[in-house]
C-alpha cells in the first residue's frame, strides 16, 4: 500500500480510506493487514489512522496466520489481490458466514487459473472488478455468475493536488529543454519489456510518422537499464533522439508539474485493467488518447471523455493526435462528468452499497 508505487497500490490506499470512513459511519471496527509493507509504512499517511494498520515485511506465514485469525471473527473480508485468495479461502472454511470480497484489477486475473486457485476464486462471495472489461472477461473465463461479479471503477485520489494555471512549469521546461511552441505528448507508466503493452513504443512510432515537427514525447516512469537502452535506440532509429524526453520515476508530489508540461496524454495500452492515470490526466485537464481493447474504455466512459483507438495502430494514433492539435478545446474532458463518475465521493458511495 505504501512501500511501492503503482495503480494497485493507489487503489488499496483509497479503498482503505473508504473502508475506514465506512467503519466510522456504521460504528464497526476496520483492520487493514498488508503482507509486503513494514509496520511503520502507514505512519503519517492521510488515508486512515496508522493504528488500524499492520504490516508484515513480506513474512508470508506470519501474515497468513494473522489474516486468518482476524478474518474468522469478521463479518466481511476484502482481499485486495488474487494472490491473497488462500487467506480468504481458509477464512471461509473456518467461518462460512464471513463474506469474502475479492478486488479484481486486470491482467492478474485474465488468464486460466490452476484448479486449486479456481476453486478458491469460486469460494468468494463477491468479485468486484475495476472495469466492465475485466468483469466480462473473468465471468467468461472462470465461469462466474452475474450475481457474483460486479464493477466498481477506480477513482481520483482525493489527495491529488490540482494545478490548473494553464502555464507549464518553468523549472521543468528549462531542465528538459521544452520550448513554448513544442507540443508535448505525455505517457506515465513503468517501462520494461513486459510492460510494452502500455503502447509507448507505438507512440514513438506515431511521432516518427507524423508530419508535425513540433511533437515531442515526455515519457515518465521507472525503468531498468535494458529498457532505457531499448527506448533510446528505438527513438534514435526513428530520428527522434532530440524529441524524446525520458525522465524516469516521478514522485506523486511532483506529478502536477509534469502534467502541466503536457498538451495531450496518450497511452494506447492493450492490457489495461482500468488505468487510473487516465482519470488523473483528465483531472489535470488534458485531452486523452487511449486504447479501445481493454479497461481503458471504462476510464474514458466509452469515449465520452477522450479518444479511443486501436492500441497497436500507429496511423490511428497519428490521426487522434492531429484531431486534438487542430482543436484542442474540443477534446478537453468534461470536469463535471469526470467528477460524477470518478470522484472519491462517488467511489465511496458505490463501495458502501456493496458492503451493505
Amino acid at each position: 500500500m505504501f512501500s511501492a508505487t503503482g495503480g494497485i497500490e493507489k487503489v488499496c490506499r483509497v479503498a482503505g480510506k473508504a473502508l475506514y470512513e465506512y467503519g466510522l459511519h456504521h460504528t464497526v471496527p476496520v483492520r487493514i493487514l498488508s503482507m509486503h509493507d513494514g509496520v511503520e509504512a502507514a505512519a503519517g499517511n492521510p488515508y486512515f489512522p496508522a493504528e488500524m494498520f499492520r504490516g508484515f515485511y513480506a513474512e508470508k506465514v506470519k501474515f497468513m496466520k494473522a489474516a486468518v485469525e482476524a478474518g474468522k471473527g469478521s463479518k466481511t473480508v476484502v482481499l485486495s489481490h488474487i494472490n491473497l485468495l488462500a487467506a480468504g479461502w481458509l477464512i471461509k472454511k473456518i467461518s462460512p458466514a464471513t463474506q469474502i470480497i475479492l478486488l479484481a484489477h486486470g491482467i492478474e486475473i485474465w488468464y486460466p487459473l490452476s484448479k486449486r486457485k479456481l476453486m478458491m476464486l469460486q469460494s468468494c462471495d463477491k468479485i468486484i472488478s475495476v472495469s466492465n472489461y475485466t468483469c466480462e472477461k473473468i465471468k467468461k473465463l472462470h465461469k462466474l455468475s452475474d450475481e457474483k461479479c460486479s464493477v466498481l471503477n477506480n477513482c481520483i485520489d482525493p489527495f491529488l493536488k490540482r494545478q490548473l494555471t494553464g502555464a507549464r512549469s518553468e523549472k521543468l521546461c528549462k531542465q528538459y529543454g521544452i520550448l513554448q511552441e513544442d507540443i508535448i505528448l505525455f505517457t506515465l507508466t513503468r517501462l520494461s519489456k513486459k510492460d510494452r503493452y502500455k503502447g509507448y513504443v507505438h507512440v514513438l512510432e506515431a511521432i516518427g510518422a507524423s508530419a508535425n515537427p513540433k511533437l515531442k514525447y515526455l515519457l515518465a516512469g521507472s525503468y531498468d537499464e535494458t529498457e532505457e537502452a531499448f527506448v533510446k535506440n528505438k527513438a534514435a532509429g526513428l530520428g527522434l533522439q532530440n524529441r524524446l524526453i525520458l525522465v524516469g520515476f516521478v514522485p506523486d508530489e511532483h506529478l502536477a508539474d509534469y502534467f502541466s508540461l503536457a498538451d495531450i496524454y496518450v497511452m494506447p495500452s492493450a492490457k489495461e485493467g482500468f488505468g487510473i492515470v487516465f482519470v488523473e490526466a483528465m483531472f489535470y485537464g488534458l485531452p486523452v488518447i487511449a486504447g479501445n481493447a481493454d479497461g481503458s474504455a471504462d476510464a474514458l466512459l466509452q469515449g465520452k471523455l477522450g479518444l479511443l483507438i486501436p492500441p497497436d495502430d500507429t496511423a490511428e494514433i497519428v490521426k487522434a493526435v492531429e484531431k486534438i492539435v487542430e482543436n484542442r478545446n474540443k477534446y478537453i474532458p468534461d470536469q463535471q462528468l469526470l467528477k460524477e463518475h470518478f470522484s472519491y465521493e462517488a467511489y465511496k458511495r458505490k463501495l458502501e452499497n456493496f458492503l451493505n
